[in-house]
């Protein structure tokens, strides 16, 4: 079998796809990228369907071997991408020879980046999605994350595009945010003003403990009332719980699919893709808006993603 060979995996890179939406109630969460933006817009480069499988790395990158002439798009945060010591230009596809190499370095600006091949990362697919969930080791390549010497087979490409290359107007719009646009969560009632205020009129930092799970906080503490308890109950991607020590977690994409703790806001869905460039120590604030103001911003999104204008070739 030809395809790309894994000379090096980098700090945590797996298979994603858009992920597996409906199995929430079967207690499976949707996983997928982490920046399902930066997924869709590198499967567009390089020729593929917007959920074509790809390869998510986060903070380090990895160093593969080509075994077919393919076509990439690296999108997401830039890791310096090399191909044979050649600088690879992010945001744009690029035509890859036979035996060469492509490597990923560190980050320098946000947290993942992800390589897109044309005609996707051919893996078998669980409950209609190849994206990995690494906490029950299910879906992308053997449920878990990249190991050297692994071996990833290529899909049919329908054709090989010629150069493409996101307009600059566009990714200076979808560029990832700091300030997290925020709705009222479903126990948004439990918290009093001063708990509103002390949520968006700090600054919070990324824990080191953060993963694809949730993305823990660190800065004041928000209060709550200790004395009100809930039944636990299911949790949406972006759902902002506060624990008892009154330190909040945003729900991420390998969340649980329930959960007990009071939810006091909800992280609106055109800033989705900002929390998965949060790198730990980073700092974020949010802003509280209306429901319609963040549908309104999701349709704005949505529009530019299939707009003409999206993509310069």
């Amino acid at each position: 079998m030809k395809g790309i060979l894994v000379q090096a995996p980098g700090l945590f890179t797996t298979v994603q796809d858009l992920g597996r939406e409906g199995f929430g109630p079967m207690g499976v969460s949707a996983s997928g990228a982490a920046d399902a933006i930066s997924l869709r817009i590198g499967n567009r480069l390089a020729g593929n369907a917007e959920g074509a499988a790809a390869l998510e790395m986060t903070l380090v990158g990895g160093t593969f071997i080509f075994e077919q002439n393919a076509v990439i798009a690296v999108t997401g945060a830039d890791f310096g991408t090399l191909l044979d010591q050649m600088t690879v230009p992010i945001w744009s596809s690029t035509q890859v020879k036979a035996g060469q190499t492509l490597a990923l370095g560190s980050s320098s600006s946000g947290a993942r980046s992800y390589l897109c091949v044309g005609g996707g990362i051919a893996v078998e697919r669980f409950l209609g999605s190849a994206s990995t969930h690494v906490l029950s080791g299910l879906g992308g390549f053997e449920g878990r994350a990249l190991r050297k010497g692994d071996r990833l087979e290529i899909g049919a490409a329908s054709s090989l595009p010629g150069k493409r290359t996101l307009s600059p107007q566009a990714l200076e719009r979808l560029r990832p945010r700091k300030v997290l646009r925020v709705t009222e969560g479903p126990q948004s009632d439990w918290f009093e003003d001063c708990a509103w205020a002390m949520l968006c009129g700090n600054t919070f930092r990324v824990s080191e403990q953060s993963n694809r799970m949730g993305i823990r906080l660190e800065g004041p503490r928000v209060p709550i009332d200790a004395s009100r308890e809930m039944i636990t109950e299911g949790v949406s991607l972006g759902a902002i719980q506060v624990t008892p020590s009154g330190q909040p977690i945003i729900l991420f994409v390998e969340q649980q699919t329930t959960g007990g703790y009071p939810k006091i806001a909800n992280v609106i869905s055109a800033d989705l893709h900002s929390l998965g460039q949060l790198r730990p120590r980073d700092e974020v604030r949010f802003e509280q808006i209306e429901m319609r103001e963040a549908r309104a911003l999701l349709r704005e999104q949505e529009e530019l993603l299939a707009s003409e204008e999206l993509i310069q070739e």
